[in-house]
């Protein structure tokens, strides 16, 4: 019966009567009922009692669950196998529901089985915030039918395997007649209190109260047979304390235990398990899957107090804007205090299964705090890589040589990262990067600087050649590329030695410096070669010059007056000559000291009348005396009129 006018979900058989776990039957329920979104905001509820005493009747007019219910014509018939789960009908937090098979079945006892009866029981206890116990009144005061020897089992594998949860032992007492509820609660806590004190206990719970295990409660409820209105009446007053149970001062007020709603089904799972592979509810084999439990509860408590912290905030905080000083101590720090807790209030759980859930909880904080750590990383990484590229432009800028500069920096920043970020955790990427960031720097700064020196020198020999060779080209004569020749080699050597030296200070390899060295040496003769060419695009006018020069001019310089004492023929072929010379020392580049005759070829060839053709072919290409033949022809077109003017000028 839904008592919210809410529809329930249906209820699912958790575990059959022959003990088989229904997983896919659970993750379909847990589906459909949302539970992985509840975090921590459920509860579990579950009831025990004797057969045929009215509990899933009890349950479904308490949550509006669909639990099936005893046949009246049936009498006392086993109508609940095993454990079936539903969830709570407008109830707030998510509240899931377990019926148990009832205790005392005379089917058991034929089958000898009372075994899967403190199973189901024992399963039920571990898993629930709440456990209702269900019990006739008539029955309190007689140990089978009240559930007192069961209950005695559970105490006793709860006090040696448990710490303290404060689950809620809910009695509810059925078919209350005229006895006082004080009187019936006297009675029970008395009897559930005598239980506890007799019960061993290890040294670790001596003086425990069940107070710390159990909040112990007491409910009554009448006839649902002969005071059904009345019976319904304390069902809803009942119902009302299951609103917000998880709150403090609920029914589950205490939470120290609960298990995250995304594993509570490989939780449940893990436990059954457990227990069905020890029928005889061996203590060590319960040890170790209480354990289990016990450990992953107190585990996730941990873990969530640590997300809460204070000082873990402010860090977290803190590591999205920048470095933290001291942030390996720091952090460090609050995690072992965290973990120093879990082993504390696990220290009395099985060693292996304890170390296990440690060593678990200690991997979930390291991934909650990954984020912020390498964030840390990722900020002192770049600090650091800023203040090695300050460092380093200081110490080259202060004369100091580039290897000496780059080993004592990288040296210095390195073990300055180490020493910001000792932790316990892996750095070795973080790390990696920086150095491969520092040395990709060194390796930019270093070409930088190479290109740098490079281009003085090439300044230099640009300077220290391209006027001289210029000056030389100018005066063409037959010492012209010999002295070329000199100035060149004078140059070069002289760059070569002074950049040697500047490559000492970068630890060049061999190759490299015999590579740089060779690409100086190609650059000045390139300046040679590129002047001698520009110069030789300018011959004819600079061979026109040469002969206005020698044809108006006599040997002292003094400009010549056309008499006819002047032998116009001799001075024009003077000139000429000269100009030849020219020609042929603009002609081609001679900066590998080749001998040739391409001035005796050109003066042959063009001053005669009668050009020697063999000389011509052996000493020049033929590109260069047809282009000598064509500039020839050009400069005498040209400077005819020069002479033809001195002709008539005679007098």
């Amino acid at each position: 019966m839904d008592n919210s006018g809410e529809c329930c979900s249906c209820s699912t058989q958790l575990i059959d009567g022959g003990g088989t776990f229904n997983v896919d039957g659970l993750e379909n329920f847990i589906k459909e009922v949302k539970l992985r979104e509840c975090d921590l905001s459920y509860t579990v509820v579950s009831i025990m009692g004797p057969k045929s005493s009215g509990k899933s009747t009890l349950l479904n007019h308490l949550f509006g669950t669909d639990f099936r219910e005893m046949d009246l014509l049936r009498a006392r018939s086993r109508t609940t196998e095993g454990i079936w789960m539903a969830k709570g009908a407008g109830i707030e937090p998510c509240t899931l529901v377990m019926d148990l098979e009832g205790t005392d079945g005379e089917e058991r006892r034929r089958e000898d089985d009372t075994t899967f009866e403190k199973q189901i029981a024992l399963f039920a206890l571990a898993v629930s915030d709440i456990v209702l116990i269900n019990m006739w009144c008539h029955d309190i005061g007689r140990i089978q039918a009240a559930n007192m020897s069961l209950l005695k089992t559970l105490f006793q594998v709860i006090m040696r395997l448990f710490s303290p949860r404060k689950t809620t032992l809910l009695f509810v007492i059925r078919d209350k007649q005229r006895t006082s509820l004080e009187y019936l609660e006297s009675l029970l806590r008395e009897a559930v209190q005598e239980i506890w004190d007799r019960l061993p206990k290890p040294q670790a719970h001596k003086e425990t109260p069940l107070s710390d295990f159990f909040n112990v409660e007491f409910v009554a409820l009448s006839s649902y047979v002969y005071r059904e209105e009345q019976f319904k009446e304390e069902v809803a007053s009942l119902r009302q304390q299951f609103f917000h149970s998880t709150a403090p001062g609920g029914l589950a007020g205490d939470r120290r235990g609960v298990v995250l709603a995304s594993r509570f089904s490989s939780s449940a799972q893990q436990m059954w398990k457990v227990i069905k592979e020890n029928e005889d509810l061996h203590l060590p084999a319960h040890k170790v899957m209480v354990a289990i439990v016990r450990c992953e509860e107190i585990a996730n408590e941990k873990y969530s107090s640590f997300t809460e912290n204070e000082d873990w905030r402010l860090i977290e905080e803190a590591a999205r804007l920048g470095s933290i000083p001291g942030f390996g101590k720091k952090l460090s720090s609050i995690l072992e205090a965290c973990l120093s807790g879990y082993e504390l209030e696990a220290i009395y759980f099985e060693e292996s299964v304890r170390s296990s859930k440690r060593k678990q909880l200690e991997e979930k904080l390291l991934q909650l705090v990954q984020p912020a750590f390498l964030s840390v990383l990722e900020h002192t990484g770049c600090e650091t890589l800023d203040k090695f590229k300050e460092e380093f432009d200081k110490a080259l800028n202060g004369g100091e040589w580039f290897s000496v500069a780059a080993r004592d920096c990288i040296q210095f920043y390195m073990t300055l990262f180490d020493k910001v970020c000792s932790a316990k955790w892996d750095t070795s990427r973080a790390r990696e990067k920086l150095r491969c960031d520092i040395d990709a720097h060194v390796a930019s700064v270093h070409a930088a600087k190479l290109s740098e020196l490079t281009k003085a020198y090439e300044a230099k020999l640009k300077e220290a050649l391209s006027g001289p060779v210029e000056a030389l080209l100018d005066e063409a004569n037959s010492e012209t590329w010999s002295a070329i020749r000199k100035l060149l080699l004078r140059e070069t050597e002289s760059a070569v030695t002074g950049i040697s030296g500047a490559l000492s200070g970068f630890d060049l390899d061999e190759q490299s410096k015999e590579k740089m060295l060779a690409g100086i040496k190609d650059y000045a003769r390139g300046v040679v070669e590129a002047k001698a060419r520009k110069e030789a695009g300018r011959v004819l006018l600079r061979m026109k010059d040469r002969f206005t020069t020698l044809f108006y001019h006599d040997a002292d310089s003094m400009p010549r007056v056309w008499t006819r004492k002047e032998d116009i023929r001799a001075i024009t072929k003077l000139a000429r000559s000269a100009s030849i010379k020219l020609l042929s020392v603009l002609a081609a580049v001679r900066l590998d000291d080749e001998k040739d005759n391409i001035e005796k070829t050109l003066s042959l060839s063009l001053l005669d009348t009668k050009p020697t053709t063999t000389d011509r072919s052996i000493t020049m290409a033929s590109s260069t005396w047809e282009e000598c033949k064509s500039l020839w022809r050009q400069f005498k077109a040209e400077t005819e009129y020069t002479v033809t003017q001195a002709v008539s000028a005679q007098v």
